[in-house]
């Protein structure tokens, strides 16, 4: 007979229980070994005083224990007072359905595997955008000749066969937008930051949104008034705005509903690995009401050419992700059937800043 005991020791990654005030209950050989604290050390303390990580998973617990559904961070160091930082995936689940308890599971990733990994794939990824881009390049000119070819023959036919050049001269212009959105992706401007007003882009990509792609959905907000400027670049942050419409519209049914929500976190620091935490207090939620994220993408929704639909090029929320953390923001995503929210968190102008 095996009891819950011998499963938990058994364990081959770090874990611990957590109640709903975030005191670890319990704590498991390979937390022990990881952390590098023994469980007396760590069982009955604040979760957040024994184990640093560099992602601001807070308020992800509230999130797990509402959804009562799993959370999966990827590619985030982990360590303690005493242990070294590693590079980690870390899962958030709830004990039992409706409790407050967690599970935190940490899973180590080996330093050699990691670099080839990442190395490979980091390489692989520009590789392909690169080809990408040169690819759009050639391909548009050719197209825009198919394009204008088509409309001239479509001049002198007859009704009937003109739906056929209508279809040629559409589905052109289709691939013309997929290739731009490739080269979009390839820009690589840094961000010019400045103070920003969060809610009137906001309300920007919104009003652009209901009238376009957005016109069947039911936009809400709810927002503070009393936040404060943000430092971002406004044009990059309406594009990542209006992709984040766009993909939520994309994903809803008519008559479903998608909300902006802002708010202030003071208390929201992410770590880098070099310098100080840096401080992101103000944050803003898209939220819809689809069918949510498929699982098997959901761990990986922000790499390039991931797509849970049908034709997509996954090259949309990769583009969110990297105009956010190249602005010095971060970006999240949970997910379940019936509510997906994206939350951005973006650092504040200072107010020397604002008066330049």
């Amino acid at each position: 007979m095996i009891d819950d005991g011998m499963i938990w020791s058994a364990l081959p990654v770090p874990a611990l229980l957590i109640d709903g005030d975030g005191i670890i209950l319990r704590s498991n050989p390979a937390s022990e070994s990881f952390l590098n604290m023994s469980a007396r050390s760590l069982e009955g303390s604040p979760v957040w005083d024994r184990v640093m990580i560099d992602a601001p998973l807070e308020d992800a617990f509230d999130r797990v224990r509402i959804a009562s559904a799993a959370l999966f961070i990827n590619d985030v160091d982990v360590g303690s007072g005493s242990a070294v930082p590693q590079h980690c995936n870390v899962q958030i689940a709830p004990l039992e359905r409706g409790g407050d308890a967690i599970i935190m599971l940490i899973s180590p990733r080996e330093m050699a595997h990691r670099m080839t990994k990442n190395s490979l794939s980091e390489k692989a990824a520009r590789s392909a955008i690169g080809m990408a881009e040169m690819l759009a390049h050639e391909i548009k000119n050719p197209l825009a000749g198919i394009t204008g070819a088509a409309q001239l023959l479509s001049m002198s036919l007859d009704k009937e066969d003109q739906e056929m050049t209508d279809l040629i001269v559409e589905e052109s212009r289709r691939i013309v937008k997929l290739l731009e959105q490739v080269e979009q992706f390839g820009n690589l401007r840094a961000p010019e930051r400045k103070p920003v007003n969060i809610h009137d882009v906001l309300d920007r990509a919104k009003q652009s949104a209901s009238v376009g792609f957005g016109a069947h959905m039911m936009f809400l907000d709810d927002y503070d008034p009393s936040l404060p400027p943000a430092l971002a670049d406004a044009d990059q942050l309406q594009q990542v705005f209006l992709n984040l419409l766009k993909n939520a519209s994309e994903a809803g049914t008519s008559g479903g509903t998608i909300t902006l929500r802002s708010f202030y976190d003071p208390a929201l620091r992410v770590r880098q690995r070099e310098g100080p935490p840096a401080r992101l207090p103000l944050q803003i939620e898209v939220i819809d009401d689809g069918p949510g994220l498929p699982a098997e993408i959901a761990d990986s929704v922000f790499e390039p050419f991931v797509s849970g639909r049908e034709n997509g090029t996954g090259l949309g929320l990769a583009l969110v992700s990297k105009l956010i953390h190249d602005g010095g923001g971060w970006i999240s995503v949970v997910s379940v059937p019936g509510r997906t929210v994206f939350r951005l968190s973006l650092p504040q102008a200072q107010p020397e800043l604002e008066n330049d």
